[in-house]
């Protein structure tokens, strides 16, 4: 009995060497008859094309297509396609029938960073694509210009937080990085910025801010400040600004007034005088209820530099008819 049982462990033993070496010969025979990409990202803005990685293949120089499957290194297609700055993740793996599938992931930007003349993306790993027209993310602007010891993605836990917060997401505009110290946001309040310093304790110092705009800027006023800075523990330091800010209102057609004649927009300036001396002079009509105005000291100054006394002009004027009737009694005489 135990010598019938070894005898059929020796038989199933050798059955399964032949059949791996079966398999090894038949996979050396097989090629692959098809190359499936999937781009797994594709929902939003698609910028990597299942063409584009076949021709980032052949750039690298790696023909897959009809080629025996042993010949070919899945992990180092991987790792070529991953190095495309477009590129995040790649996975690659053999399906029955020589059918390669490969799945793509293309990168996804958290911000997008201006540095002197160049502007390019940067995903969460630090992994850079420059920015073309052909693409846009909706994401965080950073200025600045950093270094390989201090790059962009030192920044972002603080970005980070703030688009995790609903009220903070809709305050910041944009970031902007002077030194590693000195690291300022832009609100969407217009007149100021604001200083965090370095990227510590920004939950703290965003505490701080969010104080200062319920407290104090409300009695100041949203010009009041040109730079507050919260880089500091435990305080916050405004700088007053030098100037007024001018604010431009906004052009709205329903509070639109009548537009003025060519006459009355030649008159420089809102004062009355002016157009009350071309009320005198008869050069433009005002209606009667106005013509109170006509009498004060300014039109007799006005009249009096130009030489045309107000008392002479009633006299001329009615002589003009009394020599117009008595030609036709000459020529009818």
């Amino acid at each position: 009995m135990k010598l019938a049982r070894y005898i059929l462990l020796i038989a199933l033993t050798s059955l399964m060497i032949l059949g791996i070496f079966w398999a090894r010969e038949k996979g050396r025979d097989e090629v692959c008859t098809e190359v499936v990409i999937e781009i797994l990202n594709s929902d939003s803005t698609q910028f990597v094309t299942p063409l584009g990685v076949i021709e980032e293949l052949e750039k690298k120089h790696i023909i897959v297509k009809d080629r025996p499957v042993w010949q070919i290194n899945v992990e180092d297609i991987e790792r070529q396609l991953e190095e495309s700055p477009y590129i995040e993740m790649a996975q690659c793996v053999f399906e029955n029938g020589g059918r390669l599938k490969i799945q793509v992931q293309q990168i996804v930007p958290v911000m997008r960073v201006f540095e002197g003349d160049k502007s390019y993306y940067v995903n969460k790993d630090g992994k850079r694509m420059n920015a073309s027209a052909t693409f846009h993310a909706d994401v965080p602007i950073v200025m600045g210009k950093f270094t390989q010891a201090y790059g962009p993605l030192r920044l972002w836990p603080m970005i980070k937080y703030v688009e995790q917060d609903s009220a903070l997401k809709s305050l910041v505009t944009m970031y902007s990085m002077r030194d590693s110290n000195n690291i300022f946001i832009v609100p969407s309040i217009h007149g100021h910025v604001v200083n965090m310093g370095n990227c510590d304790d920004y939950e703290g110092k965003f505490k701080k801010l969010k104080l200062f705009y319920e407290k104090v800027m409300p009695v100041k006023g949203w010009m009041y400040y040109d730079t507050i800075s919260v880089k500091w523990n435990h305080q916050v330091v405004a700088t007053r600004r030098d100037k007024i800010v001018e604010v431009v209102e906004e052009y709205d057609p329903e509070f639109d007034e009548q537009a003025d004649d060519i006459q009355t927009m030649q008159v420089s300036g809102d004062s009355k005088a002016p157009v009350n001396k071309m009320v005198k002079q008869g050069k433009i009509s005002q209606p009667a209820k106005s013509a109170p105005a006509t009498k004060g000291p300014e039109p007799k100054a006005a009249a009096a530099k130009q030489n045309q006394p107000p008392a002479a002009e009633p006299k001329k004027e009615p002589a003009a008819p009394k020599k117009e009737p008595a030609a036709p009694k000459k020529t009818t005489g």
